[in-house]
């Protein structure tokens, strides 16, 4: 797996590396990259890889997810999840944004959901959508 999918602020503060298996629940922050097998629950805002060795059999809240290798079961990201062409998902996506190349295998359900918004964001376009009441009286 290519390092283009990483911004320059990532870094990979959890590994599963190649050939070790691990079952349980991840709560983190940053990044978690998974090389060997893993079965259970993820939750982190930040980012999972996995690698093309990668095997996941789990549930996981991320904010964005990239899958080089095997996910089975259910991928619910706040950002985008993105499939390269060795991936396969077998189980459920609900994402604002998916990136799916060419060759990937998904068996499963997609749901495109609306991005979270957060309160400030919420604030923001809804007051930048509409006038003040006092600038559509002082017009008339």
């Amino acid at each position: 797996m290519s390092d283009a999918h990483l911004s320059d602020d990532a870094f990979v503060n959890s590994i599963i590396g190649e050939g070790t298996r691990f079952k349980g629940e991840f709560d983190l922050n940053g990044l978690l990259r998974i090389d060997g097998d893993f079965s259970g629950v993820i939750r982190t805002r930040g980012k999972v890889l996995v690698g093309r060795n990668g095997r996941a059999e789990c549930t996981m809240h991320a904010g964005t997810v990239v899958v080089g290798g095997v996910v089975k079961g259910e991928i619910t990201s706040t950002e985008k999840v993105i499939v390269l062409s060795t991936g396969l998902v077998l189980g459920s996506v609900t994402t604002p944004r998916l990136i799916v190349e060419e060759g990937v295998i998904l068996d499963g359900s997609c749901r495109i959901s609306a991005p979270e918004r957060t309160a400030a964001d919420a604030g923001k376009s809804g007051a930048a959508g509409r006038e003040p009441a006092s600038a559509a009286a002082a017009r008339r």
